[in-house]
């Protein structure tokens, strides 16, 4: 697709530096360690998954829909329907996919395992938006794939949800708190700062809830949402228990070897 990287990464670092600057202008919470520390770790975690992804799954989901397409595979490409109509159910479906491959890392213990790097941060800003194990993004486009190729989701759809996916998971972990006058009637529909910092808290009962990037919806559909925690945003406990040390969190080859540590 024309331009497609160009998009995805000119939306991608657009809402990082927004995201960043205002956590800087006006944080919500201070963090325990350092922000460089951090973010060495962070963002070496996503350099390290983007070079994985691309080694382990050289098709990109993008062009495997334009495949598809041309050779009539998958589910949307043999029915009669408008375009618009076929590209918002596409969206539908790839979010409530996304939803229960989420609810399904925290429920299946080896991919706990993996999934609980991007929990163990002891504090949420937009860098924790990215900070995933690399066999879980592999595993994540595996899904995907599989999704694209059976329902036969158009370019278009993936690009928007990928852009979407994207941003969306740096604008809920930013560690900012919107105005009441706006936090107020944004979470009726997305998933705001405040209510996925609830996902992020240490209490198990919180952190298997919130579990949508982009829209409360499926939450609701399905019993998962939680408004509030029993804490404050502000006095809320952020990551695990079993995670506790600043130096458990701050190390890339520490985040790497997780997985394949502890019970």
């Amino acid at each position: 697709m024309t331009n497609e990287i160009g998009w995805r990464l000119g939306c991608f670092f657009s809402i990082l530096i927004i995201m960043m600057l205002l956590e800087w202008q006006k944080p919500a919470r201070h963090s325990p360690i350092k922000a460089r520390t951090r973010w060495f770790a962070n963002f070496g975690l996503i350099f390290v998954s983007s070079v994985v992804a691309r080694l382990t799954v050289p098709i990109g989901l993008t062009a495997l829909a334009i495949s598809n397409q041309q050779q009539g595979f998958g589910l949307f490409n043999n029915i009669n329907a408008p375009s618009i109509v076929i590209v918002v159910l596409s969206l539908i479906l790839l979010d409530i996919l996304i939803y229960w491959q989420h609810r399904l890392f925290h429920k299946v213990p080896m991919l706990w395992r993996l999934h609980r790097v991007h929990h163990a941060d002891i504090h949420v800003d937009t860098s924790t938006g990215l900070r995933f194990h690399p066999i879980e993004i592999v595993l994540s486009i595996v899904i995907k794939i599989a999704a694209v190729g059976l329902l036969g989701i158009p370019a278009i759809a993936v690009l928007i949800f990928e852009i979407a996916l994207n941003g969306l998971a740096l604008f809920n972990h930013a560690n900012i708190r919107l105005p009441q006058s706006i936090e107020k009637p944004l979470r009726l529909i997305l998933m705001t700062q405040v209510l996925h910092r609830i996902h992020h808290s240490q209490k198990v009962s919180e952190t298997n809830s919130n579990y949508g990037f982009s829209v409360i919806w499926w939450d609701k559909l399905f019993g998962s949402y939680k408004n509030e925690a029993t804490k404050t945003d502000e006095e809320l406990d952020i990551g695990l228990k079993e995670y506790p040390k600043a130096k458990q969190n701050a190390s890339l080859f520490g985040l790497l070897m997780m997985p394949f540590k502890g019970k």
